[in-house]
């Protein structure tokens, strides 16, 4: 079948929203009908060529929610007409790591999907021909979409499917950095750095799992609005002092946890300087520049400070995505607030340069 979908041809060039091939999904794969994208930093930062992983041509897109529309041979997960939150972190619930609850890290596909190929080693994408390959096993900036049925979450039809989207990432993963990485108690102390879609899920995170208070910190104020929306009881613009100043309302000793969700090493260096000593938990959810590191002076962690990484969030997909959007179904979660503005597939560019301009929290490409 024809579908139009964003295609990053060479790195650090505009998409090109063109018209390309998709075949019918194979044994163990679903066709999705794609009805919303989340523009992602992910995305942003595969496309300008930062990502030593990255790789091009392919359709790029990874934070989408659809209906399943036609299934292949052996697949009983989904069926058509199940709503989905499609996942770039599967849930195979039998290799080795899903069936160990200290991680979502799924190993069954990982090596086809990191070298842009469905688990058979092949695309179901093509162009004049010639394959088109996948992008962290979704490509969700298309129209349809075939993927696997271990990377889709089954979700409740009463969910809007455009606000079903950032769940598949950026939401995801700062609520369940939070609840299933950091595992904050009640009552605890937490602050978060960065106030994107991923440091307001943290925020949210936290209010969920009952902290007592949560700093939010960023440059911006329309973001540290946001973050007092959804929960935070405290907001400090970012700075050079932000370490001295959380330490001073803490009794000097930091906060609990603390989350980074910039991306910036000196910014990640701070999380860990403001965890309280003892046992502050300083947990990355950030990703860094290729080649840059992270400088902890040994002594914080020695007096009891820990450092720890969440990829989305800790969040097992296929269980858990269907949970956080019942907590949003529930009114838990305030998606509406976190989507700042929906468009066209033709505007995924345009998308990209409101991102890097930091305006709004998510576009989400509404697919007709």
């Amino acid at each position: 079948m024809k579908v139009r979908a964003a295609v990053l041809e060479e790195f650090g060039r505009p998409l090109a929203v063109q018209e390309v091939e998709l075949a019918e999904p194979r044994a163990g794969e679903a066709l999705v009908r794609l009805a919303a994208c989340g523009v992602c930093h992910t995305d942003l930062y595969t496309a300008s060529g930062a990502d030593p992983t990255g790789y091009a041509p392919c359709v790029l897109g990874h934070e989408g929610a659809g209906v399943v529309e036609r299934v292949g041979e052996g697949v009983t997960l989904v069926r058509p007409g199940d709503h989905v939150v499609t996942l770039f972190a599967p849930e195979c619930g039998k290799c080795v790591h899903c069936r160990n609850p200290r991680t979502n890290r799924c190993v069954s596909i990982r090596d086809q999907q990191g070298l842009g190929f469905l688990p058979d080693g092949t695309t179901r994408f093509s162009r004049d021909g010639e394959p088109l390959r996948h992008f962290m096993g979704t490509s969700t900036f298309a129209e349809y979409t075939v993927m696997p049925e271990i990377a889709l979450a089954k979700v409740s039809s009463e969910a809007p499917l455009a606000g079903c989207a950032p769940f598949a990432c950026g939401l995801s993963t700062g609520i369940g950095t939070a609840l299933y990485t950091a595992r904050v108690e009640p009552g605890s102390t937490c602050a978060v750095f960065g106030c994107g879609l991923v440091g307001l899920g943290a925020v949210i995170g936290c209010r969920l799992a009952g902290a007592g208070r949560i700093v939010a910190i960023d440059l911006a104020e329309s973001r540290l609005a946001q973050a007092r929306h959804h929960g935070a009881t405290d907001t400090r613009p970012a700075g050079a002092d932000t370490v001295e100043w959380l330490r001073s309302e803490t009794g000097g000793f930091g906060a609990d946890y603390t989350f980074e969700a910039t991306g910036n090493v000196a910014v990640m260096r701070q999380a860990v300087e403001a965890a309280r000593e003892a046992w502050g938990l300083a947990t990355m959810i950030g990703v860094a520049g290729k080649g840059e590191l992270l400088e902890i002076v040994p002594r914080l962690l020695i007096t009891g400070r820990r450092v720890a990484g969440s990829s989305f969030g800790g969040v097992k997909g296929r269980t858990q995505v269907p949970q956080l959007v019942e907590r949003w179904l529930a009114g838990e979660i305030d998606v509406d607030a976190l989507v700042s503005a929906r468009v066209p597939l033709a505007a995924v560019n345009e998308a990209f340069a409101a991102m890097e301009r930091q305006e709004g929290i998510r576009t989400v490409i509404e697919l007709p």
